[in-house]
């Protein structure tokens, strides 16, 4: 007797199809946030604003972010994050289109803030979620690719800003990048899934790794996130004004510096976040330290390229850029593993909002005003150069941090 074959179809499993959309989400996160930096003077020339002026935007979308850090971090843990990374990324993109209407600087100044909070609320359960799906020596592959959109979306958000702005004025941008937003939230409530927490903890559960309290006396978590902190005070500032830098300093226009700035972040940001996952997948397999020391080295080699890029010549400009954006992105995924791997699935939302509150208070909500301020009192050259201070800073730390990290191989 005949049978009918069905015809098999791949089934995609529930960690493979989360993953996919929160890299969706957050590579929308990170286009908006960089289309600010993108078309800085457009927006001055409209509202006559000083460089300190336009750092505050960046400062008030950060303290936001960092005031709802911790609150949400506390939900995280105590109700389904599914809904609450919904909420997150339909409230950006409702502000983001809002900004379309935006007709004063005070009212820019709100929307920024705005986006601060719907984006710290997806910054917290994304990795959370994926930690929950993962295993700690399997979490620095998965957050590498999940942070292989931040050099993607950012440099989009440079080109959106650069490109469109110039052509359809500079609230254009914002209005064409909200939709997408919408749409994949939407999405994820349809298809997204929401992990049991702790379930692929492997590492025994310590006091110090599974209580609030003991997040303060947990080593291995206080050094990645001041480690982390101080890095970010420098990044966060160099993103804001890198690309105004190179339109003063260098000479180029709006359009050619997003540009250049833009087509670097993608293309060190893809190979930058994959070499660095790769060298730290492996060096794990022999050191289990090798999430803090990669962080490190990849610091330390940063240094030398951010001096010739703010202090050399003209020419060198474009070229130191593009090796210290490759050596800052590879401890993309070892540093953001290292933090969820430091402590366990009842505390970690928690603690990755601590984390993020402790990261933009020390480090990106005042950097960009603080350049803007040294800019406006001397030149851009100076205020960015203050960052390599910060940056040596971080070396120490995630240096020192490396006799701190757990071992990967106990038992839950």
């Amino acid at each position: 007797m005949a049978t009918s074959l069905r015809p098999i179809r791949p089934r995609i499993s529930p960690a493979v199809g989360t993953l996919a959309l929160l890299i969706a989400l957050n590579l929308l996160n990170y286009i908006d946030r960089y289309i600010l930096p993108g078309e800085v003077s457009l927006i001055q020339r409209e509202f006559h604003s000083t460089d300190q002026q336009m750092g505050a935007l960046t400062t008030a979308l950060f303290f936001f972010y960092m005031i709802a850090a911790p609150l949400t971090g506390w939900l995280g843990d105590r109700f389904p994050r599914k809904p609450l990374i919904i909420c997150g990324a339909v409230l950006w993109s409702v502000a983001t289109l809002g900004t379309a209407w935006v007709h004063d600087y005070t009212t820019l100044y709100i929307r920024h803030a705005l986006v601060g909070v719907g984006e710290a609320t997806f910054g917290i359960f994304a990795p959370a979620v994926l930690a929950d799906f993962y295993p700690e020596r399997d979490r620095n592959r998965i957050l590498s690719i999940f942070y292989l959109a931040i050099p993607v979306g950012a440099a989009l958000g440079y080109l959106a800003g650069g490109q469109l702005g110039s052509l359809w004025g500079w609230r254009a941008p914002f209005f064409i990048c909200a939709i997408p937003g919408l749409l994949v939230a939407a999405l994820y409530g349809w298809l997204g899934r929401e992990p049991e927490r702790g379930a692929s903890d492997h590492i025994r559960p310590t006091l110090n790794r599974t209580t609030f309290r003991g997040l303060f006396t947990n080593p291995a978590y206080l050094t990645a996130t001041f480690g982390l902190a101080t890095l970010t005070f420098a990044m966060g500032g160099i993103s804001a004004w890198v690309a105004e830098f190179l339109r003063r300093s260098a000479g180029f226009s709006v359009s050619n510096a997003s540009q250049i700035v833009g087509a670097i972040t993608v293309i060190d940001g893809i190979a930058g976040t994959a070499v660095g996952g790769w060298i730290a997948q492996r060096w794990l397999r022999t050191n289990h330290r090798a999430l803090y020391l990669l962080s490190s080295w990849s610091v330390a080699l940063t240094l030398p390229c951010g001096v010739l890029l703010f202090f050399g010549p003209r020419g060198w400009a474009v070229p130191s850029l593009f090796a210290a954006e490759f050596f800052l992105f590879l401890n993309n995924g070892p540093i953001n593993a290292a933090i969820v791997n430091s402590v366990t699935g009842p505390v970690r939302a928690t603690a990755i909002g601590l984390n993020l509150f402790i990261i933009h208070c020390f480090g990106d909500t005042f950097s960009p005003q603080i350049i803007g301020a040294i800019s406006d009192r001397s030149n851009l050259s100076l205020g960015l150069g203050a960052t390599l201070i910060f940056l040596i800073f971080s070396c120490v730390i995630l240096r020192t941090g490396a006799r701190f990290a757990p071992p990967l191989e106990e038992s839950a």
